[in-house]
């Protein structure tokens, strides 16, 4: 367990006087890349981190937005719930773009499932769980992030169809090949509530509508292109980084099957062009990381991970690059923004667990 258990178990048994019963821990998620597919019915490729939210929980005789979400979800689906006391705990920085909120929604669903003697499987509890920022929290994410926070799996990336919610894990094998993942953190922080993340959901909406496809999944480049007229120009270039950020997750899957770790850098960069501008998420912030990170040798590939408007950056490092990352962009960004930036090497790591306390 990632975060501190035993600190959480003390905490909650001096908040109610009693034991806890059981532990549900959920993981924070870096997306390698395909970003912003995966509400337009596309493909990811994320991994879950070794960084968790917990949950400790005991039945209750008596009963914050997420936690309220998550149990409104429930009793919309169907589900009858007990009070439960709760108690949490991580260490997935939150505002960053790793989905502190998923795994706190994930941990959460399954303390109320497993403290309502409820069977739910890894789907349906994940599907709860984006159901629950949907329709209570008001944020309109795709299905990724509970995906990855139920189905993470250690040393593995996760292929993820965000139609049909196929989920196929590809082995990493970076340490055999002397790599890691590396995130940036630009300590600049966003709500995705009062973002532009839900414009850009409508405007890719209205792409779609617009081109007769059910999903921007659907939509070929040549026929993008071949309907530019009919779109406006801000609504093409979302449709573009969408329509291109497929391709892109299709190629990187590709790449590490073949162990080309290279390529799949170079198509970070893509990614991270595309985000900054035709869909426009990116900042300055997160933009001058991915430059000072481009001129480290040993850097493969960079890009804004997340839904953007700041939050981190996901760095492929060969070799010596991890400790010239420290230097020439960490250190470097702090000293031009004034900014704490924070460095975090992260390994892929299992989903969700549940246990007795």
């Amino acid at each position: 367990m990632t975060a501190d258990r035993a600190a959480l178990l003390d905490s909650f048994r001096h908040t109610f006087g009693r034991p806890a019963q059981l532990v549900a821990e959920a993981p924070g998620r870096v997306n390698l890349i395909g970003e912003h597919t995966d509400y337009n019915e596309g493909h990811v490729l994320p991994l879950a981190i070794d960084r968790t939210v917990a949950v400790a929980t005991a039945p209750t005789g008596g009963w914050r937005n997420y936690v309220r979400g998550v149990a409104w979800a429930l009793g919309e689906a169907g589900y009858r719930l007990p009070g439960l006391d709760l108690a949490f705990t991580g260490d997935v920085p939150a505002g960053a773009g790793l989905s502190s909120s998923a795994a706190l929604e994930v941990a959460l669903a399954a303390a109320f499932a497993a403290g309502s003697d409820l069977s739910l499987g890894g789907r349906e509890l994940a599907l709860l769980a984006q159901r629950a920022e949907n329709g209570f929290v008001g944020v309109q994410c795709g299905i990724m992030d509970q995906l990855a926070a139920v189905f993470g799996q250690e040393g593995q990336a996760l292929l993820i169809d965000c139609r049909s919610l196929e989920v196929e894990p590809l082995p990493l094998a970076l340490e055999e090949r002397g790599a890691a993942i590396v995130i940036v953190d630009s300590a600049v922080r966003r709500s995705l509530g009062d973002s532009a993340y839900n414009e850009r959901r409508r405007q890719c909406a209205e792409a779609a509508a617009t081109l007769g496809a059910t999903a921007l999944r659907d939509v070929t480049a040549e026929a993008l292109e071949a309907r530019q007229a009919d779109l406006p120009e801000a609504i093409h270039r979302r449709a573009r980084h969408v329509v291109t950020e497929e391709a892109r997750v299709t190629a990187a899957a590709g790449a590490l099957r073949r162990g080309d770790l290279e390529a799949l850098g170079r198509l970070l960069y893509q990614s991270h062009e595309s985000l900054r501008d035709d869909f426009e998420v990116s900042c300055p912030e997160t933009d001058l990381l991915v430059e000072l990170a481009a001129g480290v040798e040993g850097v493969l590939g960079a890009r804004l991970t997340g839904a953007g408007f700041g939050g981190c950056t996901v760095n492929l490092v060969r070799g010596a690059g991890l400790e010239a990352l420290q230097r020439q962009v960490v250190e470097a960004y702090r000293e031009r923004t004034g900014l704490p930036a924070r460095m975090h090497l992260v390994r892929a790591a299992g989903g969700l667990r549940v246990s007795d306390a």
